[in-house]
């Protein structure tokens, strides 16, 4: 879990700056119209909207734009179709890599991915070459600051989840649930007082592949490109890289 937390707090520390770019609206407004497209727009029967929707508010969307784009995908605005895509690769060092996107250009998008991997020691592989390596679970953060490691450890057992995790070197706790379960793990928080971080579905790799020099640097690049891209939604790598080289190799 060390390295999908290190990521997560790099794309935290990266936000103000996205925002800024847009990029932060762009993902988060497709996010919104395939949730709407695919399982209507009541918030309180698609989870994957009321998600969506949170995620604009912190990000300080416009509400006319949430609403345009809901509108979009139930179709009483015309707009761009997007499909999901699934690829799946290896960086270096033999990462494994799973990159979600949402595209209104397939092939675009392809070719685009296809030269982001190739650039940094990288390659594409078939569907489904990696992604054994992962498990799909849901993920929530609580910061350290927030509460006592025994109320919120007790707290998450009650809600019966899959594993509680305090490591000494992060500053948040960490709760792993089953994907079906994430909703009610994070009520149980709100309902206790305790601010969550993040609560996301994700995909936890198996093992983690240690990189170091030049490697952690290729590595790093190519996790950046990827998620500046506006097609991509999400991307999961089982990579590890050490703090240390984290603050010595990012920019």
């Amino acid at each position: 879990m060390s390295g999908h937390n290190k990521w997560a707090s790099i794309k935290h520390k990266k936000a103000a700056t996205d925002a800024k770019k847009g990029k932060v609206f762009t993902k988060i407004i497709r996010e919104i119209v395939v949730a709407t497209r695919e399982s209507g727009a009541q918030i309180e029967n698609n989870a994957r909207l009321r998600k969506a929707i949170e995620d604009a508010k912190e990000a300080n969307m416009p509400q006319d734009n949430i609403k345009k784009a809901i509108q979009r995908g139930t179709g009483e605005l015309a707009g761009a179709v997007y499909e999901e895509m699934v690829y799946e690769g290896y960086g270096p060092a033999g990462v494994a890599l799973i990159v979600e996107v949402t595209t209104d250009n397939k092939n675009r998008t392809a070719s685009d991915i296809r030269k982001m991997f190739s650039s940094h020691k990288g390659n594409l592989g078939e569907n489904g070459c990696v992604g054994w390596m992962f498990d799909r679970k849901g993920y929530i953060t609580i910061s350290k600051s927030v509460s006592d490691e025994e109320t919120v450890m007790n707290t998450a057992l009650d809600a019966g989840v899959e594993d509680f995790r305090s490591e000494a070197t992060s500053n948040v706790y960490e709760i792993i649930t089953m994907p079906a379960d994430l909703e009610m793990v994070k009520d149980a928080f709100k309902q206790k007082n305790i601010a969550t971080t993040s609560a996301e579905i994700t995909m936890i790799p198996q093992t983690q592949v240690a990189l170091t020099g030049e490697d952690a640097k290729c590595m790093l690049k190519l996790m950046d490109e990827l998620e500046e891209h506006d097609d991509v939604k999400n991307v999961y790598a089982n990579f590890d890289i050490s703090n240390e080289d984290i603050e010595k190799l990012y920019v």
